[in-house]
């Protein structure tokens, strides 16, 4: 799984190819550890078609703050460099793919 990070950002993310979505997450954060294994089975199967990253917002809080980051677990879309969808709290497997397919 892909750690998104300030200093890879830029290059993962804005300049990608593909469409990227990033799990804002944190390892005290109860609903984040869950979605965790969803996350990561659903990005196995999509891989190559979008990018799935992770981004712990302890350790990179100014991209947090940059996106409006206020609850956790939170999924942002990005296609083309740019944020294209939100979503906010803990989501199954048909929810998450529902939420990249739109």
């Amino acid at each position: 799984m892909l750690q998104i990070t300030t200093e890879n950002f830029e290059n993962e993310v804005l300049k990608s190819e593909i469409p990227v979505v990033i799990d804002f997450w944190a390892t005290w954060c109860g609903p984040c550890r869950m979605f965790g294994p969803i996350f990561e089975k659903v990005g196995a199967e999509m891989e190559g078609v979008v990018k799935f990253g992770k981004l712990n917002v302890d350790e990179e809080g100014s991209l947090a703050q940059m996106f409006r980051v206020m609850s956790i677990p939170t999924m942002i879309l990005f296609k083309d460099g740019k944020p294209v969808k939100k979503s906010v709290g803990l989501i199954g497997e048909d929810k998450l793919r529902e939420f990249l397919a739109e």
